[in-house]
C-alpha cells in the first residue's frame, strides 16, 4: 500500500493459458501494478515552504523534498534507507522537521526519525543527518499527538519499561529528550490519551480485564471514568470542540442504536448530545473533517457501495463544488494543508484511475496538476469494479465489490475470491491493484465485506463472533454460489487468495469446503487459532479479552473444542486443491509457525504444497522485490490451476529472489513460538 516503463530487455511476455486472449484488453505488466510508484504520499509543510513525497531512492522508496515553487525534478531525497522503504511520514508543527518510523525487517517494532530537510549534506553523504530519536530495540514506539504549542515536541509512547504497556513521554525533536508524563501498567491499562486544542492532557481510554472499555477524565494523577463500552460495543473521542469543554464522538453505545453516530460529550456534566448518523441508514458514521484553523466541522462522510460526504461549511463546499466541475468522473478528497489551511494536496482517483495528485489553492482557486504515481497504468484496459450484494446461508445480506475481466463476456469465468484481513476491516470501492491485475489475467474478482467487516452496524460485526471458519466462511462461500448460479462463474474454475484473515480464510476455504476451490494462496494466515492466541504480541494485551470473546476462549472446555474445531490445521487431511503459502518470516502478528504447522501437516500427507518464506519481512511484504517474486509466483500458480493469462518474464533480479525465497517443504522443521 507501484510502476516501471517497458524498456526492458526482459520486458517481452510469455503469455500461457489465455482465455479468450482475443478479446481481452493486452496483457499489463505486473511492475505496472506492483512496482515503486513514481511519486506517492505528497505533503505540504505547514508554513507552506516545501512539498515533500516519497519516490524510489536506489530502487527503495524514500522521502524528497523540494521548495514550493521548484518543479519535481528539482527534488532532493532527504532519507536514504535501501533496507525498507519509508512508509509514513509527518511534519513537525513549524515545518522544521520530517518525522518517520520504521522496523527492522518487519518487525513492527518502531523508532522514530527526525531529518531538517534545509541541513546542509555532509561530505561523504547523499542527503542531511537522519537522527534516530528514540534508538531502542525490541520495543514499540506510539505517536499520540503532535502539539502546536510546542513544534519542538511530540508525545509518545514507548513499552521499554513494560512490553505489554506503553508509558507517556514528551519528547523534544530537537535532541531526542524524553520527559515523562504518565506512567502507564497492568492496573491502569491505558490504550490511548487525548489532548484539547490548547495541548492539555485531558482524557485517556482503558481496556479492562473483561474486554469492555472506559473513556477516562484525567485530572492530576486521578483517572475519572466518564464512559463505558462493552466488548460488543465502540466508542472513541475525535477531538475537542473549540471552545475545549466537550468533545466530538462516535459510538454505538446501547441497545437502541445499531449504527454507530457522531455525538457531543460533555465529560463533566456527562450530558450526550446526538449530532449525526447516516442519512440513509445504511452504514455507521465514517469520519468528520475537523479545520485545525477554525476547531469547527468541515464535512462528515460516510463508507456506503462508495463514500458520500456531507459538508458543513459552505466555503469548503464552494470548492469542492469548482473542483467536481474541473474533474469529472472521479472521486477526490482535500488533504495535508499548510497551517493556514490555504494550500491543499487534492487526490483523484476511480475505480480504473489509480489516482492523480494536484495542488488547490484556496484563495486563487486555482488547481494545479502535480503528479501520477502510476502514469502507465492503461486506463482504457483497467475493469470497473461494481458493489453487489447477495444471501448467505443465513439470509444475512453480504455486501460485496465484484470486478469482471474486461473484453470477456460474464459467463463462466474462472474466479479469484479476495477475502480481507482484520477481519474488523472492510474493502472499499476504487482502484485496487490486485483486483485489476487479476482481471487483466481473465479472473473474475469477489471481494466479500463478510460478517465481522465493519462499517455495516453492531449487529453485522458481531454477527461473526466466534463464527471464524463457520457462518463467516458461509458469507464467502455463498458469494461464490451466487456468482455460479448468475452463470456468471465457472464452479470449477474457482480460486481463493488473501492475507492475514484472508489467509486463514484461505485455508479455511480449503479445508472446510473442499468440494469449492481448485486452488488457494495463503498469504501469512493462520491455520492454528490456538496457536495464534498464545503468540499474540505483548503490546496487544490490552485487546487480549477482545480476541477471546469475538473469537472463542482457550482458557474454557468449550472455547478450546471451538477453536480446534475452527482451525484449518486440524483438518488439513480435508484439504485436496493445491496450495500456495507465503509467510515473512518477521511477523509479530501470524507467527511463521502458523505457515509451518500447515506446511509440514501437507508434507507428511504426501501432499504438495508450496511455501515461499521472505527472511526480511513481517506482517506482508514491503520490499519491492520480494513482494514482485511472490506475485510472479502467485501469478503463475493461478494460471496453471485456474486457466489464466500469465506473464513468464520477470527482471534478473526478482527471479534471483524468487529462487532465494522459495522453501522445499522438506527441509521445514517445527518450532513453536515462545507464548507471550
Amino acid at each position: 500500500m507501484l510502476l516501471i516503463t517497458l524498456l526492458l530487455p526482459l520486458a517481452g511476455f510469455q503469455v500461457m493459458a489465455q482465455p479468450n486472449p482475443s478479446q481481452l484488453p493486452p496483457l499489463v505488466d505486473r511492475e505496472l501494478f506492483f512496482d515503486n510508484p513514481e511519486i506517492a504520499g505528497s505533503q505540504l509543510s505547514p508554513d507552506g515552504r516545501f512539498i515533500s513525497f516519497t519516490k524510489p531512492y536506489k530502487g527503495v522508496m524514500n522521502v524528497w523534498v523540494k521548495k514550493f515553487d521548484e518543479p519535481f525534478d528539482a527534488a532532493r531525497p532527504v532519507t536514504a534507507d535501501l533496507a525498507r522503504p519509508v512508509r509514513s511520514y509527518f511534519w513537525s508543527r513549524d515545518g522544521k522537521y520530517i518525522l518517520y518510523v520504521q522496523d527492522k525487517g518487519g518487525d513492527e517494532n518502531f523508532n522514530i526519525y527526525a531529518v531538517n530537510p534545509a541541513d546542509k549534506v555532509p561530505a561523504g553523504a547523499e542527503t542531511p543527518e537522519n537522527r534516530d530519536l528514540t534508538n531502542l530495540k525490541g520495543v514499540r514506539v506510539m505517536i499520540y499527538a503532535v502539539p502546536k504549542s510546542d513544534p519542538d515536541a511530540i508525545y509518545i509512547g514507548l513499552n521499554d519499561r513494560d512490553p505489554a504497556w506503553h508509558d507517556l513521554y514528551k519528547m523534544k525533536l530537537s535532541t531526542g529528550e524524553r520527559t515523562l508524563i504518565r506512567q502507564n501498567s497492568a492496573d491502569d491499562r491505558i490504550t490511548g490519551w487525548v489532548f484539547d486544542w490548547d495541548d492539555n492532557l485531558r482524557l485517556a481510554s482503558r481496556s479492562n480485564m473483561d474486554g469492555s472499555n472506559e473513556l477516562l477524565r484525567v485530572d492530576d494523577k486521578v483517572f475519572t471514568p466518564i464512559y463505558s463500552t462493552t466488548v460488543f460495543e465502540q466508542a472513541y473521542p475525535v477531538a475537542f470542540q473549540k471552545d475545549n469543554k466537550k468533545i466530538y464522538m462516535v459510538t454505538n453505545k446501547g441497545d437502541n442504536r445499531d449504527l454507530s453516530e457522531l455525538v457531543l460529550f460533555d465529560p463533566v456534566t456527562l450530558k450526550e448530545e446526538f449530532l449525526e448518523s447516516d442519512p440513509m441508514k445504511r452504514v455507521d458514521f465514517g469520519d468528520v473533517a475537523i479545520s485545525d484553523v477554525t476547531h469547527e466541522i468541515i464535512l462528515t462522510s460516510y463508507e456506503d457501495d462508495k463514500e458520500r460526504i456531507y459538508f458543513k461549511d459552505k466555503s469548503y463546499e464552494a470548492d469542492y463544488a469548482l473542483i467536481r466541475k474541473e474533474l469529472p468522473g472521479v472521486e477526490f478528497y482535500f488533504s495535508r494543508p499548510t497551517a493556514d489551511e490555504r494550500f491543499w494536496i487534492v487526490g483523484a482517483y476511480s475505480d480504473v484511475d489509480p489516482g492523480t495528485t494536484y495542488l488547490y489553492d484556496r484563495q486563487t482557486k486555482k488547481l494545479t496538476f502535480q503528479y501520477r504515481p502510476r502514469p502507465n497504468i492503461p486506463m482504457q484496459d483497467m475493469a470497473p469494479m461494481q458493489a453487489i450484494r447477495y444471501k448467505s446461508s443465513d439470509g444475512l445480506e453480504i455486501p460485496a465489490y465484484l470486478t469482471l475481466p474486461k473484453g470477456l463476456t460474464p459467463k463462466n469465468l474462472p474466479l479469484i475470491v479476495m477475502p480481507h484481513g482484520g477481519p474488523w476491516a472492510r474493502d472499499s470501492w476504487g482502484f485496487n491493484s490486485y483486483a485489476q491485475f487479476l482481471s487483466n489475467r481473465g479472473y473474475a474478482v469477489l471481494a466479500p465485506n463478510f460478517r465481522s467487516s465493519t462499517g455495516y452496524g453492531k449487529k453485522f460485526i458481531n454477527a461473526g463472533n466466534n463464527e471464524w471458519g463457520q457462518k463467516m466462511q458461509d458469507d464467502i462461500t455463498w458469494g461464490v454460489k451466487y456468482l455460479v448460479s448468475q452463470g456468471i462463474v465457472d464452479a470449477k474454475k474457482v480460486g481463493i487468495m488473501g492475507g492475514s484473515y484472508g489467509g486463514y480464510a484461505t485455508l479455511a476455504g480449503l479445508a472446510f469446503t473442499p468440494e469449492v476451490y481448485a486452488c488457494g494462496v495463503s498469504i501469512v494466515g493462520p491455520s492454528n487459532l490456538i496457536t495464534l492466541l498464545n503468540s499474540i504480541p505483548p503490546y496487544w494485551e490490552s485487546i487480549r479479552k477482545v480476541f477471546t470473546m469475538r473469537m472463542g476462549d482457550p482458557e474454557t472446555p468449550e472455547g478450546l473444542a471451538q477453536l480446534e474445531r475452527q482451525s484449518p490445521l486440524n483438518s488439513s487431511d480435508k484439504i485436496k486443491a493445491p496450495l500456495l503459502v507465503v509467510q515473512g518470516a518477521n511477523d509479530p502478528r501470524v507467527n511463521k509457525h502458523e505457515s509451518d504447522q500447515i506446511v509440514v501437516a501437507l508434507r507428511d500427507r504426501g501432499f504438495a504444497v508450496e511455501y515461499i518464506v521472505a527472511p526480511d519481512e513481517g506482517h506482508g511484504f514491503a520490499r519491492p522485490v520480494n513482494n514482485m517474486a511472490m506475485l510472479a509466483a502467485a501469478e503463475k500458480f493461478l494460471a496453471k490451476h485456474l486457466g489464466g493469462r500469465y506473464q513468464e518474464s520477470m527482471k534478473p533480479e526478482v527471479s534471483t529472489r524468487l529462487g532465494e525465497i522459495t522453501v522445499d517443504p522438506k527441509t521445514v522443521t517445527l518450532k513453536a513460538p515462545e507464548q507471550k
